[in-house]
C-alpha cells in the first residue's frame, strides 16, 4: 500500500511551505487589520469630532479652583463632548489636566478631543471680555461690575483700592485709588488677577495724565491728587458734556473768591446710606467732605473721573458764574449773583411741583 507522502507515521500531516507562507500571510494581515483599527479607533477617539447641539460656537468657562472633573462634567452637561471617558483618556494621554486655564472659551461646533483639551491647557483660545467703566463710578461699584462681567472677586478688588499699602506699590501715595481708576473701556480675561486689573487702571491714568496737563496743574497749583479731586466734583455735576467746563468754571471763580464750594457730589460721597436725596442735617454734618460745612477742595475725590472731566477742570470756561441750579432738563441754569440764583431755584421747585402732579 502507498504511504501519503504528508502523513507522518502517526497519520497527521506536515505544513509544507506554500502552505507556511500562506498562514504567515494571514497573520500578518490580521495584525496589520488590527494595527490599523487600533490607530484609527484612536485617531477618532483624539480628533474625532464632537457634535455640539446646533451650529453656532458654545461659551465655556473655567474658573480659579475648578477641579478637572468639574470642568469634565459641565463639559459633559452641555454637550460639548460626546464621551466622558474618552475625553478624560486623551487628557491623560496629553496630561497636564492639572494645568487647565482659568478662562472664556469660544468652542467651535465639532471640535476634537484633542484640540479642545489642548485650548483649555494652552489657554490660546481664552478670550478678551470688553468691560466699559462708567465715568464718576466709585470703586465699589466698579467692583461689581468687574465681577459681574469677569466673575472677579468684588470684595478682594475695593479691598486692594481702599489700601494705602497697595496704592502706594502703584507709586500712588494716598489712602485709596478713589479718583486713579480712570473709566475706560477694558479688555480682560475671565478672572483676572484683581492686582492685575487696579495696575491697568492706575497705569491707564498715568499715562493720560502726562506732562502736558501735569504743567497746566501746576498752573492752579495742584498736583494730581488735587486735580482728580476737583474732577470727580464736576463729574459728580455734569450730565451734559458741553456743560463740564462752565461747571468747572463755576467752581473754580467760588475758589478764587475763598467761597464755599457747597458741592454736592462731596455731602453724597459722605452719606453712608447714600446715594439719597441731601438733607439739611447732612449740611451741618462735621465731615471733611463737607464742603457746605468746610471752605476749599475735600481730602480727595468722592469719584473716579473721566478724561472729559479732567480735561475741563484744567480748561475752564472763562466766566462769572457763582452759582447754578439743575433746570429739569439734564443741564443747568447759571447765575452770576445769589439773587438769580435764588429765582433760578423757585423755577426749578415749580417744575418739580408740576413734574410730580403729572407723575
Amino acid at each position: 500500500m502507498t504511504t501519503d507522502p504528508v502523513q507522518n507515521a502517526g497519520g497527521t500531516r506536515e505544513a509544507t511551505p506554500g502552505a507556511l507562507r500562506r498562514g504567515a500571510r494571514i497573520l500578518v494581515a490580521t495584525f496589520l487589520s488590527l494595527v490599523v483599527c487600533l490607530l484609527a479607533a484612536v485617531l477618532w477617539v483624539f480628533h474625532g469630532s464632537n457634535q455640539l447641539p446646533g451650529e453656532a460656537d458654545q461659551t465655556f468657562f473655567v474658573s480659579r479652583g475648578q477641579s478637572f472633573a468639574s470642568i469634565v462634567d459641565s463639559l459633559e452637561s452641555r454637550g460639548i463632548i460626546r464621551n466622558r471617558a474618552l475625553f478624560v483618556f486623551t487628557a491623560k494621554m496629553y496630561g497636564g489636566a492639572e494645568r487647565v486655564r482659568v478662562g472664556k472659551y469660544a468652542v467651535g461646533n465639532g471640535i476634537s478631543n484633542a484640540a479642545l483639551f489642548q485650548m483649555l491647557r494652552s489657554g490660546k483660545g481664552n478670550l478678551l471680555i470688553p468691560v466699559t467703566i462708567p465715568e464718576g463710578s466709585r470703586i465699589r461699584a466698579q467692583a461689581k461690575l468687574f465681577a459681574r462681567m469677569t466673575g472677579i472677586d468684588s470684595s478682594k478688588y475695593a479691598r486692594l483700592a481702599l489700601d494705602p499699602l497697595f496704592a502706594r506699590s502703584l507709586g500712588i501715595d494716598q489712602t485709596s485709588l478713589e479718583g486713579y481708576l480712570l473709566p475706560d473701556t477694558y479688555e480682560l480675561y475671565w478672572e483676572q488677577d484683581e492686582r492685575e486689573i487696579l495696575k491697568h487702571q492706575v497705569e491707564n491714568f498715568q499715562h493720560f495724565f502726562n506732562d502736558s496737563l501735569k504743567s497746566r496743574a501746576a498752573a492752579f497749583n495742584w498736583d494730581a491728587h488735587r486735580t482728580l479731586t476737583f474732577a470727580s466734583i464736576v463729574e459728580g455735576e455734569a450730565v451734559l458734556n458741553d456743560e463740564r467746563p462752565i461747571i468747572a468754571g463755576v467752581y473754580h471763580n467760588r475758589l478764587q473768591k475763598r467761597m464755599k464750594l457747597e458741592a454736592d457730589p462731596t455731602v453724597q460721597y459722605m452719606i453712608t446710606d447714600g446715594p439719597r436725596r441731601i438733607l439739611y442735617s447732612d449740611l451741618r454734618t462735621a465731615n471733611p467732605y463737607n464742603t457746605y460745612r468746610y471752605p476749599g477742595l475735600p481730602p480727595g475725590p468722592v469719584n473716579n473721573p473721566g478724561r472729559a472731566s479732567i480735561l475741563a477742570s484744567l480748561y475752564p470756561a472763562q466766566h462769572g458764574y457763582l452759582f447754578f441750579v439743575a433746570n429739569g432738563h439734564g443741564g443747568h441754569w447759571f447765575a452770576r449773583t445769589y439773587e438769580d440764583h435764588l429765582r433760578y431755584v423757585r423755577m426749578y421747585k415749580r417744575q418739580r411741583a408740576r413734574q410730580i402732579v403729572k407723575g
